[in-house]
């Protein structure tokens, strides 16, 4: 009882957190103090103040505006990429699951053989081939991100598809898309969620190091981990640009973390 009443605290700080960290990011998609990529040379490495409250890069951009807009293309894509992910894997891993046989013993075969490998590892040789961008490493990782999903929601369609309530259902002559999607569906959807915030933190880690490589966002757009990159030069003459960048990361990781967490208990 102690131990979930902690996970439930878990699941309420997750929530403010990931709350704190979303309204941030929408903010960045309507208001910035500053155009986040507007340079001024004057303002170049400019301390912390009331006109810039995070300081200046080394280009004169006002950091703060930076960290807004990067926020918001780093939660985007990571919202993307979980949506392909939980969608194409929801697809596969029903279908697997639910009827078995040869599809099930091809399709999760290799699925088992896309899961050897990272899945960061499997992003970087689809950006190698398509080419770096925002776009691109939404579609790279979407789809490095599908196995995981499908091999959940397999296993959980396995587990139900022998229940009472879907041989009712048979009997009375519902359709297999409807027993599926109407029936067994809604009975995944507790892991499903604890999975997706669990998506979430790992779609943030992988841009993250995507654009900290050079291989994700491309310049003009700001992503946290392009931030990173961007700031490593400078790590000790402007140690607040990687500082105030790396704690959003932290931020967005410990809130999904957390969430997941507290989902798990309920």
């Amino acid at each position: 009882m102690k131990r979930k009443r902690l996970l439930n605290h878990k699941l309420i700080a997750g929530a403010v957190i990931t709350a704190f960290v979303v309204l941030v990011s929408a903010a960045g998609f309507f208001y910035t103090p500053y155009d986040p990529n507007m340079m001024d040379a004057a303002s170049k490495f400019a301390g912390i103040s009331l006109k810039h409250p995070l300081g200046c890069d080394n280009f004169g951009r006002d950091i703060l505006s930076r960290i807004i807009s990067g926020s918001g293309t780093t939660l985007v894509i990571a919202f993307c990429t979980v949506l392909i992910g939980s969608v194409g894997g929801m697809l596969a891993g029903a279908v697997t699951g639910y009827f078995g046989g040869a599809a099930d013993e091809i399709i999760m075969r290799f699925n088992d053989a896309v899961l050897a490998f990272p899945s960061i590892l499997l992003a970087l040789v689809f950006i190698s081939v398509i080419g770096s961008g925002k776009y691109k490493v939404i579609l790279a990782l979407g789809i490095v991100f599908i196995p995981s999903f499908a091999r959940l929601v397999r296993a959980e369609f396995i587990k139900c598809r022998s229940m009472d309530y879907v041989s009712s259902a048979k009997l009375m002559g519902a359709s297999d898309l409807r027993i599926m999607f109407v029936h067994i569906l809604p009975n995944t959807m507790k892991v499903m969620l604890s999975s997706v915030a669990i998506g979430f933190n790992n779609a943030v880690l992988a841009e993250a190091g995507m654009s900290f490589l050079g291989i994700g966002v491309v310049p003009p757009d700001s992503s946290l981990g392009r931030m990173l990159s961007e700031a490593q030069a400078f790590i000790f003459v402007k140690p607040s640009y990687a500082i105030f960048s790396g704690a959003m990361i932290v931020l967005m990781i410990l809130g999904f973390s957390m969430l997941s967490e507290g989902l798990e208990a309920l």
